[in-house]
Parts: C-alpha cells; sequence; structure tokens
C-alpha cells in the first residue's frame, strides 16, 4: 500500500527514507539512470527528481491508467513511464541502473475508489485489476471458478483458514443468484460464511488481498522484477523494496538473504565460493510519528540492499521467473 489520500492530501509512505536508502552512495547531484518500478500517484519520484542532478534520469513504471495520466503531468525532462508492470524492469539494458526502488501493493487512491473494486469497505464493481485495460475482473474469475479453484486462491494469497467454506459460499451463490457483481455482494456472502474472525478485523479481509494479489498475479510479477534487479542494476546499484503484508515480505526477504551468501558447490569441495551478487543493508519499519499520522503505514517493512559484482547466476534466476517458476528460498 504505497499513500494515504484524501481529496486534499497524499502521503506516500517512508517517502523520505526509502529515496535517502535509493541515493546514499550516489553524491550531492546523482547522475545516472534510475527507476521507480511502482510510480502510484508519483510521491518517491518527484522526491527523487528533487535529489537528481542534471544529468540523472529516472523511469517509472505503472500498470494502471490512472497512474499513467497523473505521470504525465511531469514535465521534467529528465523522466519517462511506462504504461507496464514493473516485471518487466528486465527490458531494460544490463547493468545500466544505479539503484531501482519499489513500492508494493495497492495505493490508497485504488483503495479509496468505489469503482475499482479493491475494498469492502465501499459498494462497487467487483473489478479489482490495477491495469483497468486488459484481463480478467474479479467478478469475471469468479463467476467461472470452481470451488476448488477459489479455496486454494484465498489460502495461498490471503491465509485465508476459513477458504473452502467461503469458496463452496461463493458457487452456491452463484447457482442460486447468479455471478457476484459487487464489492458489497462478495462481502456480506463471506461474513455469512466466516463464524469468527480476528478483533478489529472485517472478516472480508482476507479474501480481498487474495482476489485482488491474484488477479493482478502480484507475487509472480515480484520475483520477476527481483530477478530482473540483479542483471539491470550495476555494481554498488541500490535495491530498495518497500511490502505491506506478509507474503511480499517474505518473498524480499528470501530474496536477499538468498543472494547475500556465498554458496558453496558441493560436488567440487575445493573450489572457490561463488560471488555474493547482494549485501543486506537494513530492515526499516515507520517511526511512531509517521504511523499516527498515517495509520496505512504501520505495517509496512523496507529492506535496503546493495549490488555487488556481477554474477552469471542471475540470468539463470531471470529466466525461470519468466515463466512463472517460483524460486526457492
Amino acid at each position: 500500500m504505497r499513500a494515504v489520500s484524501s481529496a486534499l492530501c497524499h502521503t506516500t509512505v517512508l517517502r523520505e527514507p526509502a529515496v535517502d536508502a535509493l541515493l546514499a552512495r550516489a553524491g550531492p547531484a546523482p547522475a545516472g539512470t534510475w527507476v521507480d518500478a511502482t510510480f502510484g500517484r508519483g510521491g518517491h519520484t518527484r522526491l527523487i527528481l528533487c535529489r537528481l542532478g542534471p544529468q540523472g534520469r529516472l523511469v517509472a513504471f505503472d500498470k494502471d491508467p490512472e497512474a499513467i495520466a497523473e505521470a504525465m503531468r511531469i514535465t521534467d525532462a529528465r523522466f519517462s513511464i511506462r504504461h507496464q508492470g514493473f516485471g518487466q524492469l528486465g527490458q531494460l539494458p544490463a547493468g545500466s541502473l544505479a539503484g531501482v526502488l519499489m513500492d508494493l501493493g495497492v495505493s490508497s487512491p485504488q483503495i479509496d475508489s468505489p469503482e475499482r473494486g479493491f475494498s469492502f469497505r465501499f459498494d462497487g464493481p467487483l473489478d479489482m485489476r490495477m491495469d483497468t485495460t486488459r484481463g480478467p475482473s474479479a467478478a469475471d474469475w469468479l463467476a467461472t471458478a470452481d470451488a476448488g479453484q477459489i479455496a486454494q486462491v484465498l489460502r495461498d494469497y490471503g491465509e485465508e483458514r476459513f477458504a473452502g467454506l467461503i469458496a463452496k459460499a461463493i458457487v452456491v451463490r452463484r447457482q442460486a443468484r447468479g455471478p457476484l457483481a459487487r464489492t458489497a455482494e462478495l462481502a456480506e456472502l463471506v461474513a455469512g460464511a466466516v463464524k469468527t474472525r480476528e478483533p478489529g478485523q472485517n472478516p472480508a479481509t482476507r479474501t480481498f488481498q487474495a482476489l485482488r494479489i491474484f488477479i493482478n498475479a502480484e507475487l509472480e510479477e515480484l520475483q520477476q522484477a527481483l530477478a530482473a534487479s540483479l542483471l539491470v542494476l550495476q555494481p554498488g546499484g541500490r535495491l530498495v523494496v518497500l511490502s505491506f503484508h506478509s507474503l511480499e515480505d517474505r518473498i524480499v526477504k528470501q530474496f536477499i538473504a538468498r543472494h547475500s551468501r556465498q554458496p558453496f558447490d558441493r560436488r567440487v569441495p575445493f573450489a572457490a565460493p561463488q560471488a555474493m551478487q547482494l549485501l543486506a543493508l537494513a530492515r526499516v519499519r515507520p517511526d511512531a510519528a509517521e504511523v499516527a499520522a498515517n495509520p496505512r503505514a504501520r505495517s509496512a517493512i523496507m529492506r535496503v540492499a546493495e549490488r555487488t559484482q556481477a554474477h552469471g547466476a542471475e540470468r539463470s534466476d531471470m529466466r525461470r521467473a519468466e515463466h512463472g517458476e517460483v524460486l526457492p528460498p
């Protein structure tokens, strides 16, 4: 979740700490090419542009047409925007980037727009697509998926312990009254199927999270982007990733840990260890003042790593991620 917004404000989570970490080694007027992999509404992008020198360049990615429209308002010649998911990071030239910032998840403007269908707090079309120009909506998928498929998505992407009950309720509802079309319908159905829930949590929280992650292939895209970062970052380049739930953070944590080791080839016990590809630098949480000002920041975790020497394994990792393989921890 990238920001809190209202009609009058838009506050990016960990805005200055993230940009500070990204540019930490870049000097007073950073040059080179940098990436904001998830533009959102441009909070990090605008601060990076303020810090870059005249020779700096910033490339941003986003799937959301509304984010693209916001990005087009930036007239800085050092900036360019791509209407693509950040899983396409590997399209940039190898070793060309001085740093990559990834701010994961759904942004508050998306959540707070009923017509986008991301939230159970508002009644709207059951859409949930970050890119509304392509792909099936959540309603489209729920209209045809069987109970087993729905339950698996709720378990895998929402860690929902009542996944089976909810999936059966969705199928029964579909057979009796037709497919679900509205967010309020889904929230009401889940509340009826889930008999207990953690205090203070809406019964539909995990279901909505799971469907959103699945519809947008968020975890698969994150795997692809992380693998691509090893290819496109130059030695000394920074990788800064902000995540907002445990599934995302687990992937980032394991990725950095895996590439911060010097693995030995056990088949050749006297060979030198392979070179590390990343140096893990920091794990940062919002401070109490930021959480008090923006409660949506409370789950944020920022991890920072630095690219070390080039290594051939990243090309293999990237090819595997591009083919949808989940890389091992």
